[in-house]
């Protein structure tokens, strides 16, 4: 699968979003840098035991949740008891409390469980061996500060999930677009050899029914131009083998339908039923079509078919209203134009799936194709000599 990459798709993810350990690590430095600060204050202010073991308590509570995240978030919420029941300042307590809370919601875990737990033990210290010390505004601060901390938690993982949903959708449209675009491609060039083949086969059969014909018309004493329409005639036979080799290569997973194949070679003559195909599956198709009245080289004429079955193909799928179709003779040469309004995001010129295997059909036939999109409408044009000839 392709790999979108962020700095050439969209916005560059934040480092914590590409990192996410990195939050887990900084919450739990935080709290690692506030246990060592409450001990210093500990042994400096030469606090008796009970006071130590609560802050031991605490801090054993942050590492046991690096392991176990619900035990270790239950006994440093505990501590709260402990560092109040000896009459010491829980703040440092809740501080390492409130952080274990937010590593475990970035975790994963369920934020209002673990939000709640918080909560229940620094109330209930509070209310309970506090005496209600402080008063509300210190009962409030910790009932807030455990929302605060398990909201937030919670709310930079859903964050980081958005994100990765959204690279995912990302490469996965990458890879859908680039997968379709060689299918569209792909089944083109199958198109043009299919093509190809009828009409080369074709000329090349008249070609060697008009070489026998000759053979057979020649006098008794013509023995030398008797032996160049042999050879001629070898010749012609000759290139439809190779011919036949190459487009089995060319065929090879070619998967098309028996009806399909049996189909006849699309020409200028196919036009009408061409648009109103399309007609009868809901697209207003306007076409003025006047057919050359002259010879069209074959292969000029299947190009001319293609051309208008993409162009109307992309006006169904992705313009509104109606889709005109212009084909008609001037200054010698065949114009073909098909012009839709876009209904979604504007085409490029030159930009788009099967576009470039439309592009790459016009060239074999030496024509001249133009793909532009101005005011919101779409337009496909193309020039072809009648005879095949270089159009510039």
């Amino acid at each position: 699968m392709v790999k979108a990459q962020n700095n050439q798709d969209g916005p560059v993810a934040p480092l914590w979003v590409r990192r996410p350990e990195a939050l887990h690590l900084v919450a739990y430095s935080v709290a690692a840098l506030v246990f060592t600060g409450q001990i210093v204050a500990v042994i400096l202010r030469g606090s008796d035991w009970p006071t130590a073991l609560s802050v031991l308590l605490a801090g054993g509570g942050v590492a046991l949740s690096w392991r176990r995240p619900w035990a270790g978030l239950i006994v440093a919420s505990a501590a709260s008891f402990a560092v109040t029941s000896v009459g010491h300042d829980p703040l440092s307590v809740w501080m390492m409390a409130v952080l274990v809370l937010f590593s475990v919601t970035v975790r994963g875990k369920q934020p209002l469980a673990a939000t709640g737990i918080v909560a229940a033990f620094f109330l209930g210290a509070f209310m309970t061996l506090g005496g209600f010390r402080g008063g509300a505004i210190v009962g409030a601060a910790a009932l807030f500060s455990a929302i605060a901390g398990g909201a937030t938690g919670a709310a930079l993982r859903i964050h980081r999930e958005h994100w990765r949903t959204l690279e995912e959708r990302a490469e996965s449209a990458i890879a859908t677009r680039e997968i379709e675009a060689t299918r569209r491609v792909t089944e083109e060039r199958l198109r043009i050899a299919r093509d190809l083949h009828d009409v080369v086969g074709h000329q090349i059969a008249m070609l060697s029914l008009h070489l026998g014909a000759a053979e057979i018309g020649l006098p008794e004493d013509a023995e030398s131009s008797r032996q160049a329409l042999v050879s001629a005639r070898s010749s012609a036979r000759t290139v439809v083998v190779e011919t036949q080799r190459i487009l089995a290569l060319l065929r090879l997973g070619d998967d098309l339908s028996d009806d399909e194949a049996l189909r006849p070679t699309p020409a200028l003559s196919g036009l009408e039923g061409l648009v109103a195909s399309f007609e009868s599956i809901g697209l207003d198709v306007r076409p003025s079509l006047a057919i050359p009245a002259g010879f069209v080289e074959p292969s000029v004429g299947v190009t001319v078919y293609r051309v208008v079955q993409e162009a109307l193909t992309n006006a169904y799928r992705h313009g509104v209203g109606a889709a005109t179709v212009e084909v008609r003779e001037r200054d010698g040469r065949i114009c073909v134009t098909v012009e839709n309004r876009v209904g979604h995001s504007p085409r490029g010129s030159g930009t788009g799936l099967g576009l470039v295997g439309m592009r790459e059909r016009v060239e074999s036939s030496s024509g001249r194709l133009t793909i532009d999109s101005d005011d919101g409408r779409f337009r496909v044009h193309a020039e072809f000599s009648p005879l095949g000839a270089v159009v510039s």
